[in-house]
């Protein structure tokens, strides 16, 4: 079958991919109609959007047989077959969307059950993402009827685009973006297995400025504020783990599961792999030189525990940061403290102790300067805002 022998009017349209041993696999291409979005420069384009199934079914490219010639022909009338039955799915969606057969589905119980069988380590920020979702259904008048049950072609554009502007007007920083992309991971799962044939979400992006830090770090003296406060009833665990962090510009996700074997005490040095990157990156393992003090902080294993026991006793994500949230405020700290803004006061404050950006890289374990150089410009803002803080010049008092 050549190329161009599909009917105009065929959606989708079966096609055919030349692979590397010479045969060729089958393929089904969809036309999803057409989008405007912004490209790289902002301008509006016209986008087509399209999707392709392929078939695993491959023919041939040169039969010599008449068993090959018929092994072919067999094959592309079942190809057919499966287009012609895609096609009349297609014709009885709505807006380009189906759901799949015999189910009637609520998205929100679909996202759940999603969370449910999901193990990697950002499970917590899938389950903010549906969380979020629920509140933006609540939230805004035009979706409220969708509280509870929303069927997934329901899901439109529009809608998306609406929910990234709710997310931006309830998250600091990079939290709207990195909620976002938990919510498109679910999107698209449920796009690959045919619960959705289109992505509402093709297109629609949340834009941040990565070489601008915009949480707030805890400056030098305010970590000596914080050390010296001590709450009746504080949880000493979070307590000890947070300012290691401060010390050591750990994530919440590794100091919780470092252990006593990730301490080489002979020569004064933390070694682990970082969970955000591990198994993705050749640079996910890092060591941080430690002193006497972090030492005298890290401890030694008690009775009952050894070098595999978990250093610190950490409650859940959300009960440190309240326990975290409390300490700052008994602090009289005005300042939106997360966990990870240790990580960020870390890199800034040993920049301005005259650490080299290479040094504070290796030490945050990145891969390379890029996710580094934030801190340098954090850095020059710190400075431009010391230079504010003097008195106003008058060139005529002079």
């Amino acid at each position: 079958m050549a190329k161009n022998d599909a009917r105009v009017t065929d959606n989708p349209k079966l096609k055919q991919k030349k692979l590397s041993d010479g045969n060729i696999s089958l393929y089904l291409d969809y036309y999803l109609g057409r989008v405007n979005c912004k490209d790289e420069c902002g301008n509006t384009v016209n986008k087509v959007q399209r999707k392709r199934e392929f078939l695993h079914l491959t023919i041939l490219a040169n039969p010599r047989t008449p068993i090959e010639r018929k092994q072919n022909k067999e094959t592309l009338e079942l190809a057919q077959t499966i287009r012609f039955e895609r096609e009349q799915e297609l014709k009885q969606t709505l807006h380009g969307y189906r759901i799949k057969k015999d189910r009637d589905i609520n998205f929100l119980d679909y996202f759940q059950a999603y969370i449910d069988k999901y193990d990697k380590k950002d499970k917590r920020m899938v389950r903010i993402a549906l969380n979020r979702f629920k509140d933006f259904l609540q939230d805004t008048p035009e979706y409220n009827r969708y509280i509870h049950t929303i069927k997934p072609e329901f899901i439109d554009r529009d809608m998306i685009v609406t929910f990234t502007e709710y997310l931006q007007s309830r998250s600091y920083g990079e939290g709207a973006k990195s909620i976002y992309q938990r919510f498109k991971k679910v999107l698209k799962y449920a796009v690959d297995h045919d619960v959705i044939l289109k992505n509402p979400c093709d297109g629609v992006q949340i834009r941040v400025d990565e070489n601008t830090l915009k949480k707030d770090i805890l400056s030098q003296e305010e970590i000596q504020t914080l050390m010296s406060t001590h709450l009746k009833g504080q949880n000493m665990e979070v307590r000890r783990a947070f300012i290691l962090c401060l010390y050591c510009g750990l994530r919440y996700c590794d100091v919780k599961d470092l252990t006593f074997a990730n301490v080489d005490y002979s020569n004064k040095l933390m070694k682990f792999e970082q969970n955000k990157t591990k198994g993705h990156s050749l640079n996910s393992g890092v060591i941080i030189p430690l002193n006497d003090g972090i030492l005298n902080l890290i401890g030694k294993p008690q009775k009952g525990q050894d070098k595999n026991s978990l250093i610190f006793n950490l409650p859940t994500y959300e009960m440190c940061l309240k326990s975290l949230k409390r300490w700052v405020r008994a602090a009289g700290i005005d300042k939106h403290i997360s966990w990870h803004c240790a990580r960020h006061s870390f890199a800034v404050n040993i920049l301005n102790n005259g650490a080299n950006i290479k040094t504070v890289a290796s030490l945050l374990g990145h891969s390379g300067l890029k996710h580094t150089e934030k801190y340098t410009r954090a850095i020059d803002s710190l400075k431009q805002e010391a230079i504010n803080s003097l008195p106003t010049l008058n060139i005529e008092d002079i």
